[in-house]
């Protein structure tokens, strides 16, 4: 990760191999339609509003803070992304899910299903008509990775092997996930417990939420709740 100077307007674009394999094949199946906005590097407490200079200079310090360059890990970019809301808007759109934690045993499964409270202003609870974005931090602990419903599709899915020595991510659009922990143990090593994140962004309103995800290595217990079977009880 490096900088970029911000004396002058810059545009630091960067391909996904997906994206690349699309634009080698030089046919018209490279298409952008869509992109996001961040701030990640933007620290608004730097705001001054009793600059000495005035209140035209209160921006200064923020507008001359360096910008990162663009690099293909949602882990260190475009974690805070800007978004758009509805003109009147009072409530902050945000996502919950079914489970504020899963925890799993090997090749034990989970359910998640995403909503969306005060999504259009309202103060029930609803999905989001292009469904939700969901992304697993670390492939390699999932031997399935499924995504149903609202905005699915087999074209929105990375796959990768779930086995490489690297920790890889995947993301899946839909209203419903379905996942299953990896059935082999070779990943653990000497540890009992692997972790990871699953993020969930809502499509229609950008809000999104952070599931941990813990895959224990010994069975103590075995039960049925909230979707997800074969939690390790603790």
């Amino acid at each position: 990760m490096g900088y970029l100077d911000n004396s002058s307007i810059t545009v630091d674009a960067i391909l996904t191999k997906r994206g690349r394999e699309l634009l080698s094949r030089n046919d018209g199946s490279f298409k952008i339609t869509q992109f996001a906005l961040g701030d990640d590097e933007i620290d608004y407490t730097l705001f001054n509003e009793n600059h000495p200079n005035g209140s035209q200079y209160s921006g200064e310090a923020i507008e001359n803070m360096p910008l990162i360059e663009a690099i293909p890990d949602e882990s260190n970019i475009m974690r805070h992304k800007l978004i758009t809301l509805n003109r009147g808007t009072s409530k902050l759109p945000i996502v919950t899910a079914n489970v504020s934690k899963i925890t799993l045993t090997v090749g034990a499964t989970a359910q998640i299903n995403p909503n969306t409270l005060n999504f259009i202003d309202s103060n029930s609870t609803a999905i989001e008509p292009s469904g939700y974005t969901a992304t697993i931090a670390d492939r390699r602990l999932l031997s399935t990775f499924v995504a149903t419903g609202a905005g699915a599709g087999s074209q929105n899915a990375l796959t990768v092997n779930p086995y490489v020595g690297t920790a890889v991510s995947e993301a899946l659009r839909g209203s419903v996930f379905n996942l299953t922990a990896i059935n082999s143990v070779s990943l653990f090593g000497t540890n009992n417990k692997l972790l990871t994140t699953l993020t969930i962004t809502g499509n229609d309103t950008g809000a999104s939420v952070t599931v941990p995800i813990e895959i224990s290595k010994t069975v103590v217990a075995q039960s049925t709740t909230q979707g997800e079977t074969g939690i390790t009880l603790k």
